[in-house]
């Protein structure tokens, strides 16, 4: 999925909400963005680096790619068992 913001645009977002210099819904309108999209980001960045607990970028793509790799392997094993149905029936059937 393509994201709509650059990843160096966000960082520097992110930077400027932790100078607080301003508060987050001047710097989201001066940047365009909406006040909770740049919320979002800031806390994000912050359970990426350490800062705060929660799921980073890394393991939810993680968790993401193994949850794909599961369905797959348990489509494949419905398949396998489909097939052994099918072919101990032909055995078991007089022709």
């Amino acid at each position: 999925m393509a994201t709509r913001y650059p990843r160096e645009f966000r960082q520097q977002a992110i930077e400027l909400v932790r100078l607080d210099a301003q508060p987050i819904t001047r710097i989201a309108h001066d940047l365009g963005v909406s006040d909770q999209t740049l919320r979002n980001w800031a806390k994000q960045a912050d359970i990426d680096e350490g800062r705060r607990g929660g799921v980073t970028t890394d393991e939810h793509a993680e968790m993401v790619r193994l949850r794909r790799a599961n369905r797959v392997l348990e489509m494949e094993n419905e398949i396998l068992k489909r097939a052994a149905a099918f072919f101990a029936r032909e055995n078991v059937l007089p022709k």
